[in-house]
């Protein structure tokens, strides 16, 4: 582990200039701590030859108002760190929120929820250490004892000459000790993440584990990760505490040896009594900043650690295609308008690491204004994949999709060159469990509409079948949900999950089986309302059933990734297992 990592401090701009400023006021520290030395070595030389007490009391007034500057530099210095810190952690906070954003459900279902969590919370919490204490320290560790090393030169070279002649010791003792801290932290750190994860997964799980009576032994697994942690954690403490005495215990024996030697050559009369004072009082500054250094380093090794975490996944690249012509024959992209707009799927290849065979396989298709599509196949045919595709979650590994006005695709546009936001404005998607928020009815079903009135927000939850339920509840649509809204039933979160979709009213609205965690009676319930309302928008289905009671214009049946069967669909590909049928 480097002290400086290079990549936290480009993702961290923001700490440039607080840390600037602290280090200004730790250089103006340092010529205020050689002037203090100097003053006080004048004033105790002249108290010893018996000079006035006037002089004497100005030497000691002009020594005072030096050490006050001092606790004001190191005041500013600590507040500009400080904020630094604070402004880092912010910076990081946003960029890792906006990448993960980015990248998408497909990379997050690959990641521990707890240990991003923990990652962007307490990780980057401990980094106050790294940016408020440690990098200050870390630069003034090169430029103080240059400093002192001159000041002292001046008054006495031999004294100078022993000081540069032990101070590399106590770096060469901290990059020994460091190296054995490394590998302690970054167990802790990762001991951590996986306790993290594994508590998230056992409260999210605790029903189950209940019903299953594995609830006592998953609290085993969490004690036992628990020790192993504390463990790591005491083993790094004992390092870094091994690691202050080690540096501390350097640096006296480094004093001890010039105080010997300044202490022979004044009883011998060849340095003056001043001059010996004076280096006395700067020798111990010129090994306190890298003693300082090193302990800090110690202390904010679990934030470094957890910041290389984040900066691994800041620089994840994101899945995209490769780039494309915006327009096939022109220059620049035409907004989509998926009323009007057909979407194609031209030979699409879905592939996800550490599978054996591709999601999708070559799969051509066309999605027209106002289809109504039924997508079936057994699971794992590649149907969630599909819809994947057409919400920008994922990008095809081979193929294009592209939107088109005209039948003949001659001012076809690939959707990699459109603007993903501006993409998924135009559809609406209900997911097969959506999320449900913590907030009230009326946010929930506003999540895709900010703007929406509270009219607006009572039609939609009308529409959707919601309106007798929520009006059932104690405070209708101010009535808190909880946490993923446990407090409602299936049926009455797939109808929140409808009434979130309709009240967006884009042209293109995906369902992902919205019934097939329900009863009977529910489920044709709700396929009833999707039936009435999706008159003017284009619907897909996805079902594991071929057909849909509700009315499908169209009829997709995929299985093993292949498009077995298409109604109304174009271009099977030869030698993909594909059959079209033309509508």
């Amino acid at each position: 582990m480097r002290p400086v990592d290079p990549r936290l401090l480009r993702h961290a701009a923001a700490a440039r200039g607080y840390l600037t400023v602290a280090v200004a006021l730790g250089l103006l520290t340092t010529g205020l701590i050689l002037a203090q030395a100097g003053l006080l070595a004048h004033a105790l030389a002249s108290a010893a030859a018996g000079t006035g007490a006037v002089a004497l009391a100005a030497t000691l007034g002009a020594a005072l108002a030096v050490l006050a500057a001092r606790a004001v530099t190191a005041y500013g210095g600590e507040i500009a760190a400080l904020r630094g810190a604070a402004a880092v952690k912010s910076q990081l906070r946003r960029k890792l929120t906006a990448h993960v954003v980015r990248l998408g459900p497909a990379w997050l279902g690959g990641q521990q929820a707890g240990e991003l969590a923990a990652v962007s919370t307490k990780g980057l919490d401990a980094l106050d250490p790294y940016f408020a204490r440690f990098l200050p320290q870390f630069v003034l560790a090169f430029l103080v004892p240059v400093a002192v090393l001159i000041r002292v030169a001046l008054a006495d070279w031999i004294s100078a000459l022993v000081i540069a002649v032990t101070l590399p010791l106590i770096p060469v003792f901290a990059v020994l000790v460091g190296l054995q801290t490394r590998a302690r932290t970054q167990r802790q750190w990762q001991l951590l993440a996986r306790l993290g994860g594994h508590f998230l997964d056992v409260v999210e799980g605790l029903p189950t584990l209940k019903l299953f009576g594995r609830a006592d032994a998953q609290a085993d697994v969490i004690r036992d990760v628990t020790d192993a942690h504390r463990s790591a954690t005491m083993a790094t403490l004992r390092i870094a505490f091994l690691s202050s005495l080690v540096l501390e215990l350097s640096a006296a024996l480094a004093t001890a040896l010039v105080a010997v030697e300044i202490g022979l050559r004044l009883l011998a009369g060849h340095v003056g009594y001043q001059t010996a004072l004076l280096v006395l009082l700067l020798t111990p500054e010129a090994y306190l900043p890298l003693r300082a250094v090193g302990t800090q380093f110690h202390a904010s090794m679990e934030g470094v650690t957890a910041a290389g975490r984040v900066c691994d996944i800041l620089e994840t690249p994101l899945q995209v295609s490769a780039p494309a012509p915006a327009r096939l024959g022109t220059a620049a992209p035409v907004p989509p308008d998926l009323r009007h707009d057909i979407i194609r799927l031209n030979a699409i290849t879905v592939a996800y690491p550490g599978r054996p065979r591709a999601a999708l396989d070559h799969v051509s298709c066309s999605i027209r204004p106002g289809d109504r599509i039924a997508v079936s196949g057994p699971s794992g045919a590649g149907k969630s994949s599909l819809l994947a595709l057409l919400l920008r979650f994922t990008e095809p590994a081979d193929g294009r999709i592209t939107v088109s006005r005209g039948g003949d695709g001659a001012d076809a546009v690939d959707i990699a060159s459109i603007d993903a936001a501006a993409w998924r404005r135009q559809i609406a998607w209900v997911p097969q469990h959506p999320h449900l928020f913590e907030g009230t009815v009326a946010s929930n079903i506003a999540l895709g509409q900010p703007g929406a009135t509270a009219a607006d927000i009572e039609q939609a939850a009308a529409a959707a079948g919601a309106a007798e339920f929520i009006a059932a509840l104690p405070s209708g649509y101010a009535t808190p949900l909880g946490e993923r809204g446990t407090r409602l039933s299936a049926g009455q979160r797939q109808r929140i999950a409808l009434a979130r979709a309709f009240l967006r009213d884009a042209p293109l609205l995906l369902l992902d089986e919205p019934v097939a965690h329900l009863d009977p009676i529910t489920a044709r319930q709700i396929m009833d309302t999707i039936g009435r309302l999706m008159a003017g928008r284009t619907v897909l289905l996805v079902t594991h059933r071929l057909g849909w009671s509700g009315g499908a214009s169209r009829e997709i049946l995929l299985d093993q990734g292949r498009l077995v069967l298409a109604t109304g669909c174009f271009g099977a590909v030869p030698g993909a297992g594909a059959l079209a049928v033309p509508s």
